[in-house]
């Protein structure tokens, strides 16, 4: 779970960088970077929070 959270930390500065990149040159494909970071940043929270889910619902039954 630790690894999870470090890895959307880490995609969600990547894409805050990308992003920041692309306001300062005006190059596209720091945009395009920055939208695929934002796609999978948008996963990893799901993948997050669906495996919080699934502990709320398994623990109480063992």
């Amino acid at each position: 779970m630790l690894i999870l959270r470090l890895l959307v930390v880490l995609v969600a500065i990547g894409g805050v960088a990308s992003y920041f990149a692309y306001l300062f040159t005006g190059r596209a494909a720091y945009m395009r970077v920055a939208k695929n970071l934002a796609r999978f940043a948008l996963v990893a929270v799901l993948v997050f929070f669906a495996l919080l889910l699934l502990e709320r619902v398994l623990i109480p039954v063992f």
